[in-house]
């Protein structure tokens, strides 16, 4: 299975590619717009079928889109002038996985925890509690350990919210989204390299249709 990268770098002067990036609602319109990327009906879970994870990063030139998938999108289904779109596979750099590499990571997930009954009884709890601060941090810690990372350093910057509603028309409308975002960075040793191509592919914690958990790596400068 090729796991696939795409770099979407939006034009400014396309109106569709304002809205996307810059609409309160974005997570939602970026999912509704990269799902439709891939073919039409694939099944009851058109996501997960294509493993599609993103995220926007922000960068000096503007925002910038970062598409994962298992199956290559087709850049003729953007619209007209919405930017430029390179695809690259990732099978080299996965493969090139070991112990003792060293990398850079980044992810933007959504930390959160979840009480128990009683403790959601006794303190008036919500089921999903989000998380920020040191209590994200120390999330972050235990996702990188399942995914096969042992962090030498960690920066973390809360990020608005991924939030709006699950669809424009119908029953879905009246369905709010809302998941808290942290974007989590540094440099890790790799451990167990299985376990990070898993969560390379799967994505990490809540929120993936919306921007949240995708993983990306990089081999550090100075790694052996």
């Amino acid at each position: 299975m090729t796991v696939w990268l795409t770099r979407i770098v939006p034009d400014p002067r396309s109106r569709e590619a304002r809205e996307d990036t810059a609409h309160r609602e974005g997570a939602i319109r970026l999912h509704r717009r990269l799902m439709s990327l891939f073919p039409d009906h694939p099944g009851p879970d058109p996501r997960a079928h294509f493993g599609v994870l993103f995220r926007t990063d922000d960068t000096p030139t503007g925002p910038q889109l970062l598409l994962q998938s298992t199956h290559q999108p087709d850049p003729d289904r953007l619209p007209d002038g919405y930017g430029t779109l390179h695809t690259r596979p990732l099978d080299t750099l996965l493969d090139a996985l070991r112990p003792g590499l060293t990398v850079h990571y980044r992810c933007v997930a959504s930390p959160v925890r979840k009480p128990g009954a009683t403790t959601r009884a006794l303190y008036q709890l919500p089921a999903v509690v989000a998380l920020s601060g040191a209590a994200a941090d120390q999330w972050w810690l235990r996702q990188a350990d399942a995914a096969g990372l042992k962090p030498l350093s960690l920066h973390s910057q809360p990020l608005d919210a991924a939030q709006g509603r699950r669809a424009p028309h119908g029953p879905a409308a009246r369905q709010r989204i809302r998941h808290a975002r942290t974007a989590f960075e540094g440099r890790a040793a790799i451990i167990d390299p299985d376990a990070l191509r898993t969560k390379i592919t799967q994505g990490i914690g809540r929120g993936k249709p919306y921007g949240c958990g995708l993983l990306t790596i990089a081999p550090a400068r100075n790694a052996a």
